[in-house]
């Protein structure tokens, strides 16, 4: 029964907000064709589709909002115009009671507020959809009070997301049989990826392994503060960190008037993105300005400090050495390589022509070097190369949807903060580097070095094995017809022999170098 009401509500919004004639524009049966022209009689609405559809989702409240957002990222299926109105969508959620986030505090740590905190502060910081935040004070191994955040789940959000999850994979079943744009749009997956999100966002130690991650990543940068995460305290409905000072990114004037360099800020978040993409492969990918705070504090002034972690990205060496190919092949105008990339990362057909493939991205990319290269924007090089890629059938993989998004995040981030902010200036270091590290010497070095424990272990066996193959052969005499195709084998052995003694003993030499080296 509170799923049909639930289902009443949503279409009441839907018709509310003439989302409606959205929807059934898009359906090629006759009938819903004809029902589409008679919910469109009487009705004109002056506001634009993306910001009715925003404010519809709003009104369905955070976990509708949350799938907006989600959503949003997605520009290489949706058009422009909502994707940037679905991006504007925030966590506007009222906090829940204080009693309740004391009871979850209790239930999952297992002791009373009182013992386990010094102080704590009923009054929430922040609330978001999923969780709320709490200032506390905890007391360290000597002693001494230590300020922290408190992260607690807003409770019954399984069950919320259930749901609504399910009417989601209705309508999109709906959409995917009915639209004429089904197919291209995929609703079913993005409602799966949907669903990932929110599942991953709702176990808060995943999240506090993930600060965990980026903070040992980030150390030796000094261009970030990530909070510790105190581990005693942290349960999958709870999480206590460090607490961290800042003034939000987004109050440049406070900045300036604290002396922070706001040109060096824009270069500094740049940094620290390419650093975690192409250097580690795991990068935060919520990085809106409510999730970035700037210090002031004499000993990290000017630092970026990074909040919440519950989406992130990674990515494989075959990631990254896609996308840095892709941007120099761009920069440099060599659009065959483009799409000859595409061709060898396996989500272009091996049927497609190069030359179509070529043309076509030539004719979306062409364009951006009228421009100076300030002014182009990496994240739309991205989301324009998904777009022409999807002409082609091709899987756009998730995780570089991700980037694209919170590529488009920084970017928007670093020219708000600097309008001359040249972002392929300070990518091109980053690129040229990775480049260098995987055809270069360093990577052939770090390679034998990585290989080198299993040459080591095979030495000793080398005498054993030799004659465990010697005794099978003695055991095996050839007729007279294979003696000659025998003897043109072994030749062949033995050069093979040879050039195994030999990359053996550059390995052998190698290991006593490093031998060296660490002696000396």
């Amino acid at each position: 029964m509170r799923r049909m009401f639930r289902g009443g509500f949503i279409l009441w919004v839907v018709f509310r907000h003439g989302l409606d004639e959205l929807v059934l524009s898009g359906f090629s049966h006759p009938a819903l064709r004809l029902l589409h022209r008679l919910v469109c009689i009487g009705r004109n609405f002056s506001t634009p589709r993306g910001q009715r559809l925003r404010q519809a989702l709003e009104s369905l409240g955070p976990i509708f909002v949350k799938f907006g957002q989600v959503l949003s990222t997605r520009r290489d299926l949706l058009p422009t115009d909502i994707a940037d109105e679905l991006a504007l969508l925030q966590d506007r959620v009222p906090p829940f009671p204080s009693e309740v986030a004391v009871a979850t505090i209790e239930r999952a740590l297992g002791l009373r507020v009182d013992e386990l905190f010094e102080s704590f502060e009923r009054v929430p910081v922040a609330s978001a959809s999923i969780a709320q935040v709490h200032f506390a004070q905890v007391k360290d191994k000597n002693g001494q009070l230590r300020d922290v955040a408190v992260k607690v789940l807003r409770p019954g959000m399984l069950s919320a997301i259930e749901k609504d999850l399910g009417l989601m994979r209705t309508m999109a079943q709906w959409l995917d049989r009915l639209s004429s744009d089904g197919k291209r749009l995929k609703p079913r997956e993005v409602v799966a990826e949907f669903d990932k999100y929110l599942h991953d966002e709702l176990d808060l130690v995943r999240e506090a392994s993930n600060a965990a991650q980026l903070r040992r990543n980030m150390q030796g940068l000094d261009l970030v503060l990530i909070p510790e995460m105190l581990w005693e305290y942290c349960r999958n409905e709870v999480i206590v960190m460090e607490r961290m000072n800042g003034v939000p990114i987004s109050q440049v004037d406070r900045l300036r008037e604290a002396g922070v360099d706001i040109a060096k800020l824009a270069r500094d978040g740049v940094t620290i993105f390419f650093t975690q993409v192409f250097r580690d492969g795991f990068f935060h990918a919520d990085m809106h300005p409510g999730n970035i705070q700037v210090s002031i504090a004499p000993e990290s002034f000017g630092r970026y400090i990074s909040l919440d972690f519950g989406i992130v990205g990674t990515l494989t060496e075959f990631d990254k050495e896609y996308l840095a190919q892709n941007f120099t092949a761009f920069f440099r105008r060599d659009y065959k390589r483009v799409a000859e990339l595409h061709l060898e990362s396996g989500w272009v057909p091996a049927n497609t022509r190069v030359d179509e493939l070529e043309a076509a991205i030539r004719s979306v990319c062409e364009p951006y070097f009228d421009r100076p290269l300030k002014e182009i924007s990496l994240g739309m090089v991205l989301m324009r190369l998904f777009q022409t890629s999807r002409r082609f059938n091709v899987e756009i993989q998730p995780q570089l949807v991700l980037l694209q998004k919170t590529l488009l995040n920084i970017e928007g981030l670093g020219r708000e903060l600097d309008p001359d902010l040249d972002l392929w200036s300070t990518a091109k270091p980053f690129l040229e580097q990775w480049m260098l590290e995987q055809i270069g010497p360093q990577k052939l070095w770090s390679q034998l070095k990585a290989e080198a424990p299993r040459y080591a272990k095979l030495i000793p066996e080398l005498p054993r094995l030799v004659h465990l193959f010697l005794q099978h052969q003695s055991q095996h005499v050839p007729n007279p017809q294979t003696q000659a195709l025998l003897a043109e084998q072994r030749r062949t052995n033995q050069l093979l022999g040879r050039l195994f003694w030999t990359g053996l003993g550059f390995v052998a030499g190698l290991l006593l170098m490093q031998l060296f080296f660490k002696i000396h």
